[in-house]
């Protein structure tokens, strides 16, 4: 079946090579390079049957798993170094990333410091939330304050004279329609 279907399509590309090919404008070729034209077109049409053969077939699966191994081995970059395990917790099973596959629980080690020694370190942090709350609204302000030093905008506009009322538009007549 594999080779019967594999023929028809070289049959079918046998008779369009042509079509693959650069073309050029036809011409009377005289008896010594016909053979020349038969060799091109045979070469066409082979690597039109390739191309197609490529294209419409697909790969064997264990051929390019075995490709896709070798290729990783020696021209990758990456290495592995953690390994998807799935675990049954309470409610459903995850699925988590482990470093080292000799780790078989969770590590529940504490990683706080000690009461004395966050008590100890209490007034450094404090000072520096301090200088960092202060500077935060004192920094801000002293700079728009140094831009707006030299501008009088505000004098003017508090300095300035009411600008007089208008007149009232007078009263228009109605006329026959109430316009």
């Amino acid at each position: 079946m594999n080779t019967t279907f594999l023929l028809a399509i070289f049959a079918a590309l046998c008779s369009s090579a042509s079509a693959y090919a650069p073309q050029s404008k036809a011409k009377v070729n005289p008896p010594n390079k016909a053979l020349a034209n038969i060799q091109k077109v045979v070469a066409s049409t082979f690597v039109a049957a390739t191309i197609a053969s490529n294209a419409i077939l697909p790969a064997d699966a264990t051929t390019m798993a075995d490709y896709m191994s070798y290729s990783n081995t020696f021209s990758s970059s990456s290495n592995i170094i953690a390994e998807k395990v799935v675990r049954e917790g309470m409610y459903k099973e995850y699925s988590i990333d482990v470093l080292d596959t000799t780790q078989a629980v969770d590590n529940s080690e504490s990683t706080f410091k000690s009461a004395k020694e966050t008590k100890s370190k209490k007034g450094k942090y404090t000072a520096l939330l301090a200088v960092l709350v202060v500077g935060s609204f004192i920094i801000p302000m002293a700079q728009y304050f140094w831009y707006v030093r030299d501008d009088d905008s505000t004098d003017k506009f508090f300095g300035q004279q009411k600008a007089p009322e208008p007149e009232p538009e007078p009263v228009k007549k109605k006329g026959w329609f109430g316009k």
